[in-house]
């Protein structure tokens, strides 16, 4: 930098210019002209002035038009809307919204920290809960961006689907933030489906779809293809979020109950309410797909999927047994047989598939006063459950 005691550095001696040929000059266009004197405006193209054309309101998307797979409508049209039912989902999913940190754990801190706070029992059931759902929320928000999304063709789905994966940040933030709070292990909570077989068998289950969805190279259009895409929605919708959560959000909540681990059941039992409507959602966007699409609904296909339930419930029901070798809460393993049986024969009713466990019966009926499978919209049904936000949850 120069100061002014510098002396002045005299300049280089010009060179002889050499003579060049003269840039032939081209005619500016009326764009061009508009964007010299809007330099901020040319860098966006579509706002640089263009010859008027006539507008086609043909070419404009017709509801009757979208289709919720192999559709042919813009994507980035919201509106008209079709499927009013995925709009109305997307605005109660925000009106659901809450935030890990607005839910005080010290009575959790500090029972879990008291030498006789919990029983051994008791602490391997929470330790086994929080190693399973720290990271099958994290598989189910893989999906959802990196594979579901991209295939589904209805920009009100679309729209639902990123609250979806937003909320499922929300869950895995959650469960973080109660590993935290207590202290536990992070390294050994966030790897437990790599090591404790229970969860690792669950993921193993679930892993296969989520790669064919995401693989680049897939894409739909064939019968073969669109089933895999229905097969991946079944299984998350009605087996991983409408299934494989159940043991664990009960235990939870039934510690809750007794006045156990309080800040981490009054997380469960908002995430239960979101994960409840996830899995409404995607069993409107399954039937939806049926009807859109009546010959992917063939026998073997419904066999296969009957085939996917009955290895589901085997699964959950040995993760029941691992979380739970001994009676502890009031609960034991066998109590959940009928449990996972009456659930599965919930979701096999709400696709259109015969229950397959013949007339189980709910042996946890103050789970149905919390979340009521019964009060669960399916996709014949018009009314809406409409959830607010704030106001704590009441365990009486």
């Amino acid at each position: 930098m120069l100061s002014w005691d510098d002396e002045p550095i005299a300049a280089a001696p010009r060179l002889p210019e050499m003579p060049q040929a003269r840039p032939q000059l081209q005619p500016v266009s009326a764009g061009a002209q508009f964007a010299a004197h809007h330099p901020d405006t040319a860098l966006n193209p579509a706002l640089v002035m263009k010859p008027a054309t006539p507008v086609n309101t043909a070419a404009r998307v017709n509801a009757s038009d979208k289709r919720i797979i192999n559709g042919k409508t813009d994507v980035n049209q919201l509106v008209p809307f079709k499927y009013k039912w995925a709009w109305d989902k997307y605005l109660a999913g925000c009106a659901n919204h809450w935030m890990p940190q607005e839910i005080n754990m010290q009575r959790d801190i500090e029972l879990w920290k008291s030498p006789n706070g919990l029983t051994d029992d008791e602490r391997r059931l929470v330790k086994r809960n929080l190693g399973f759902f720290v990271t099958a929320d994290s598989l189910a928000a893989n999906n959802i961006v990196l594979g579901t999304y991209r295939h589904i063709t209805a920009p009100e789905c679309r729209q639902y689907l990123l609250r979806q994966a937003f909320e499922e940040a929300i869950h895995t933030h959650a469960y973080q933030y109660i590993v935290e709070s207590l202290g536990l292990d992070e390294s050994e909570i966030f790897n437990a489906y790599n090591e404790v077989q229970s969860i690792r068998d669950k993921d193993e289950f679930l892993i296969p779809f989520i790669e064919t969805l995401t693989n680049p190279e897939f894409t739909t259009g064939t019968t073969e293809n669109d089933q895999t895409l229905l097969k991946s929605l079944i299984v998350f919708a009605c087996l991983m979020e409408g299934l494989f959560f159940y043991v664990g959000f009960t235990q939870i909540l039934a510690l809750g109950r007794q006045n156990k681990m309080m800040g981490a059941a009054e997380q469960y039992q908002y995430i239960l309410r979101d994960e409840s409507m996830h899995c409404n959602f995607g069993i409107d966007l399954i039937n939806t797909i049926k009807l859109e699409n009546p010959h992917l609904w063939t026998p073997t296909f419904k066999e296969e999927i009957k085939t996917l339930f009955l290895h589901a419930v085997e699964l959950e029901y040995r993760y029941a047994e691992d979380t739970m070798p001994r009676g502890v809460l009031g609960l034991n393993a066998p109590m959940f047989k009928s449990y996972l049986r009456f659930i599965a024969n919930r979701r096999a009713q709400q696709i259109g598939l015969e229950p397959m466990f013949g007339n189980e019966e709910n042996p946890f009926p103050w789970m149905s006063e919390m979340i009521d499978l019964k009060k669960e919209r399916n996709f014949f049904e018009t009314r809406v459950i409409e959830y607010q936000t704030g106001g704590a949850l009441n365990w009486e």
